[in-house]
């Protein structure tokens, strides 16, 4: 079986949170290959022994990066521990980036307790198949 692959995001107010999640899940995540945004990427291999491939930060497309790669089939799960006091620049590619994660039916979590959950699945280790709502069929073709 391939490894999953794991996107982490953090909001800058957020990112000491994420870090602290993944250090305390150190040897678990190992097993994963990881990707992040620039600079919560940067930190998180900073912080741990872990390697994660860096994509631009955020506001500067990160977020959209990862929506393609969510929409290319490249992402098993997203981890993004965003900031709900603070507003941000770059509010409509989040939603975007939500929005493709729902629409790919890409288990989310957007706060550590989800983390906890999602990595701690009994499903996070084997295959996985979703029964998913076809929106291919909603669109119109032109």
């Amino acid at each position: 079986m391939n490894k999953k692959t794991i996107a982490l995001i953090a909001h800058d107010a957020r990112k000491q949170d994420l870090i602290q999640w993944v250090r305390v899940n150190e040897n678990h995540l190992e097993s994963f290959h990881l990707v992040g945004t620039g600079t919560t990427a940067a930190m998180i291999t900073e912080a741990t022994n872990l390697e994660v491939e860096g994509l631009l930060s955020g506001p500067l497309g990160g977020d959209m990066q990862i929506g393609s790669k969510i929409a290319e089939g490249k992402i098993d799960m997203l981890i993004f521990i965003w900031d709900p006091l603070q507003s941000h620049p770059h509010d409509p590619d989040v939603k975007a980036l939500l929005r493709i994660a729902v629409l790919y039916d890409i288990p989310t979590a957007t706060n550590i307790a989800t983390a906890d959950f999602l990595l701690n699945s009994t499903l996070i280790d084997q295959p996985y198949q979703p029964v998913v709502f076809d929106y291919k069929s909603r669109i119109k073709k032109d």
